[in-house]
Formats: C-alpha cells, structure tokens, sequence
C-alpha cells in the first residue's frame, strides 16, 4: 500500500471546501448540487493523480478498464457527500432521508456501559454517524481526527458547530495524550468513532487480501481495541443519491481479549476479516470507495515496496503524526497494564 495519501494535498481543497459552504450556506443544498457538477469537472481535470488513481480503483473492482464517465461519477459522488458535510455538522438532518440498520446490536453494547469503538473507513460519509445523537442523545460521540491532515474540514467544522469541534480527539497530539483521551470517553460510556483503512507513514501494517490483491491496513486500531477490550461496530455511512444515506452498523466483537503473545498472528487475522466485510460494503456501494490514492501500489518490478521479506506484519518505523501512528501504538502497549490489567 502507498503512504502517498500523507503528504498529497488535501483532496477536499481548502478553496473547495470554503466555495462548497458558502454556496451551500446562501443558495441552499439543490443550487448548490446543481454547482457540484462543473466542480467535479474541474477537479477531475486539475488532479490527474486521483482521477488515474479512481480509474485504477473502478478497473480493480469491475475486472475491466473503467470509462471516463465512471471516473466522473465517482469523483462527482465524493464532491457530493463534501456538500452534504456543511449540514450534517450542522445537525440539520431534516434534509436527509437516513436509513438505519443494525441499531438493535449497537444499543446492546452501549447500554454495557463500556463504551464502544465505531471503526469506520474512507468509505461514504463517516459525518453521517452523526444522526446518532437523534437516536441516542444520552450517549457522548467522539471522533478521532488527525486535525493538521483535515485542516479544511476541522476548520468547516468549528465554524459550523465548535459543539461539536470539542468532541474531537486530535489524532496529532503524542500517543499517550491520544490514548488517556480514548480511554477517557470510553469510561464515560461514550461511542469512539475512528477510521480503520489508512496505515500511516512508518506505521505498524498488516497485508490482508482486499479485492483481488494484497493491500495494507493499520494495525493501531486493533491494538487500542485489544487494549481497552470495549465492544468494537463497524460503521459505514453509505451515500445513495438524492438525499439518502444509509447508515450500517456491523457487530464485530464484543471485546478483543488477546494475550500479548497471542497478537503477532491474532491482529493480521482480525484485520483480514474486517477488509472482508469492508470489501462487502465496497461493492455494494462502489462509488463511495475516496481513498483517492494506489491502495495495492507495486514498484516497477511488481512488489508492494511496503512489504518486507520477513512476513505479513509491516514493523514501525519513525514516529508519524495521525490517527494509530507509531505513537498511539507505542501508547497502546504502555498504557495497557493500566487500562486492562495487564495479559
């Protein structure tokens, strides 16, 4: 996998993101649809990296090359769910026609008072999860952000609603800063909600298959997880044109227990079966798939230069800044003993 996505710019510009509210803010959400797709058009003709990268992506997944109008329509349907970002965080879900499934299992586990990791992906619109607060408003919503790396969207969103700008966990700060903040929210019952499919700069990486090819994830949320031992849901805001969102919740344990000895080969295992279902929902909503980057990149020879001869787990390299970096990692194994007694 390439760690190009850290330092390419980032793909909701600020320009873009600071047009799209203010269109949003003053001419409404259907004039500013409308805006959207002379938007799209430039961006896919500005930024021949994610347009080759969409292609590459849409060719993978459909087992042959992709045609321009499908580049368009996956690049049109991110520049859609970055509009639909000005009023999700507003909280004005009145404009929205959000379908909810797996709830009964998610309340299970928060009604155990442990609190719960939300693992989520650059898959649809994470900001969607916020219609939660609807439907639970006894129970606190953390998010785990890299705030230097989203710099456009933090800003949107502490000029939008700074409520909820101070429920941020900032994923830039030292790992055991990120950590005593997790298991903070966690005490107090709260729904942690992370993303699980970029693999950091240098951090610790496990290649599982995912649609066809090895591909890396990180391995820092499943280590905070085995850590913390709270119940981990997948969450997957799927955007399906118009208005309508469906919003996937996924039971996927109800607490990691995993001695030390055990996570060499326990960790790949689980990060294997979360890009299984991960891949499910991929093709079920394909054009939802924004990690606008070669997520199987290989060398010129064909080898993933990732990888590494000595096996399936990535060793950490220098520290990096950013959600489950070396240093949440790093974080994780200290604060264990303390956070679960110990294994």
């Amino acid at each position: 996998m390439s760690a190009q996505w850290k330092w390419r710019r980032e793909a909701g510009a600020r320009w873009a993101v600071a047009a799209i509210s203010v269109i949003g803010r003053y001419g409404g959400r259907g004039f500013a649809r409308a805006v959207l797709y002379p938007v799209s058009l430039y961006f896919m003709w500005r930024r021949p990296e994610e347009r080759r990268d969409s292609r590459a992506y849409l060719s993978r997944l459909h087992g042959r090359p992709a045609t321009t109008g499908e580049v368009f329509r996956h690049i049109h349907t991110f520049s859609q769910t970055i509009l639909d970002r000005l009023f999700l965080l507003s909280e004005d879900m009145r404009r929205f026609d959000v379908r909810t499934h797996g709830l009964d299992a998610l309340h299970r586990h928060i009604d155990g008072g442990r609190g719960v990791l939300l693992f989520g992906s650059h898959l649809g619109s994470f900001e969607v999860l916020r219609v939660l607060s609807r439907q639970r408003p006894d129970v606190p919503i953390r998010v785990v952000l890299d705030r230097a790396h989203s710099a456009s969207v933090t800003a949107l969103l502490e000029q939008i609603n700074p409520e909820i700008a101070a429920t941020v966990i900032d994923a830039g700060q030292d790992g055991p800063a990120i950590m005593l903040a997790i298991q903070e929210a966690a005490a107090q019952g709260a729904m942690i909600a992370l993303l699980a499919d970029r693999a950091q700069p240098g951090e610790p990486s496990a290649s599982v298959p995912f649609l066809g090819a090895p591909a890396r994830f990180p391995m820092a949320p499943w280590l905070i997880a085995a850590v913390l031992k709270i119940p981990v849901v997948l969450a997957f805001g799927l955007y399906r044109g118009g208005n309508r969102y469906d919003l996937v919740f996924e039971s996927f344990s109800d607490g990691i227990q995993l001695a030390r000895r055990e996570r060499a080969t326990a960790l790949p295992a689980l990060i294997t079966r979360y890009a299984a279902q991960l891949e499910d929902r991929v093709r079920d909503a394909p054009y939802n798939w924004f990690n606008f980057y070669d997520f199987w990149e290989r060398g010129d020879d064909g080898v993933d230069p990732s990888a590494e001869e000595a096996g399936p787990v990535h060793a950490p390299g220098p520290a990096s800044a950013g959600m489950g970096g070396d240093r949440a990692v790093r974080a994780a194994a200290v604060l264990g003993p303390r956070a679960a007694g110990g294994d």
